[in-house]
């Protein structure tokens, strides 16, 4: 099993910045990529940024230049630095992680989720 465990969310004013950290750790043999999407009130979940194996980055339009994506692969850790934050930006941010185990000569992917983590930006 794999356990994803988010910290950092909190309530901040316009303008501010907020850091959500990430971490991954249970039976998986590598990390095929990390990523942080929200949920705002009934809709669906959307990506925010994500980084993957090698490095590369891509973030939604709306986060680009205000929000970094940085990971460190020896501690199965992925951060995201919020800068600038809009009210529009107050949702629950949930860390997604794929996994990769190899067994029996096959390579095994599993997409892990954490519980979310609540961002409150007030105007």
């Amino acid at each position: 099993q794999v356990r994803v465990a988010e910290s950092g969310g909190g309530s901040v004013r316009a303008g501010g910045s907020l850091r959500l950290s990430c971490e991954a750790s249970g039976s998986f043999d590598s990390i095929n990529f990390m990523a942080w999407y929200r949920q705002f009130p009934g809709k669906q979940r959307e990506l925010v940024a994500r980084i993957n194996y090698g490095g590369f980055t891509n973030y939604r339009d709306s986060v680009k230049g205000r929000f970094t994506i940085s990971r460190d692969s020896a501690k199965n850790t992925v951060l995201l630095q919020m800068n600038s934050l809009q009210p529009e930006g107050t949702a629950v941010y949930y860390c997604n992680v794929g996994t990769i185990i190899r067994a029996e000569g096959r390579r095994h992917e599993n997409d892990n989720w954490g519980q979310g983590t609540q961002v409150t930006v007030s105007s």
